[in-house]
């Protein structure tokens, strides 16, 4: 799942992605609210945190385009301001959460899975397939009763291929979703990390490479 963090203040911005990366999500950043709406032009993502006092462009006006070009990109305000009539101001806006800074980064992290459950079809909080059993809030995965530990990209991965829900996921989407917008797109790296993920997940196989097409879980 694929986060863009809007944050003036390099180190904060910094820190949110470095935390939302470590749980799993593909993240992408801009400092300011220019840079903000060129990667929202060209990119999808679930989740924008964005912060409302920018600089060049305000993220009000940030948050207005999103609302305005529809899709289901859900995003989480932060603010300097803690009176109410500001919070109330930004959910006006379209926002769809609020936080006030300063804010511990787990409470962030927590927000933002809330709100990548909203975005989109719903999905269940556990995910099951071929006897795999995923509790993406946890980051924990069992094969048949067994714990199987996943590194952060094997992890999400995973997670598309089960959202997927038996279709076919190519490697463009799974680069799409689980890496950010640095990744080379002739890479090999989804391979590699199919490659590792199978070994983990152990025999008999479950993920089916479709030729040409890409990958499933049936």
């Amino acid at each position: 799942m694929r986060v863009l963090v809007v944050e003036d203040e390099d180190v904060l911005a910094d820190a949110i992605a470095e935390w939302l990366r470590r749980e799993a999500f593909a993240v992408d950043v801009a400092y300011d609210g220019d840079a903000a709406l060129e990667r929202l032009g060209v990119n999808t993502y679930e989740v924008v945190v964005l912060d409302r006092d920018l600089p060049v462009v305000h993220g009000d006006e940030v948050c207005r385009a999103i609302v305005d070009a529809g899709g289901e990109t859900r995003v989480l305000m932060l603010t300097a301001a803690a009176a109410v009539r500001d919070r109330v101001a930004g959910l006006a806006l379209g926002a769809d959460d609020y936080l006030v800074k300063p804010f511990a980064l787990v409470e962030l992290a927590a927000r933002v899975h809330a709100l990548t459950r909203r975005a989109g079809p719903v999905a269940p909080p556990t995910l099951r397939r071929a006897g795999i059993v995923v509790q993406p809030a946890r980051r924990e995965v069992h094969r048949d009763g067994r714990l199987v530990p996943l590194t952060r990209k094997e992890f999400a991965v995973l997670v598309e291929l089960l959202r997927a829900d038996g279709a076919v996921v190519s490697a463009e989407d799974l680069l799409e979703r689980a890496w950010d917008e640095h990744i080379d797109p002739f890479t090999n790296v989804v391979r590699v990390t199919m490659m590792k993920l199978r070994r983990k997940l152990g025999d008999p196989q479950v993920v089916e490479t479709v030729p040409g097409v890409g990958y499933r879980i049936r």
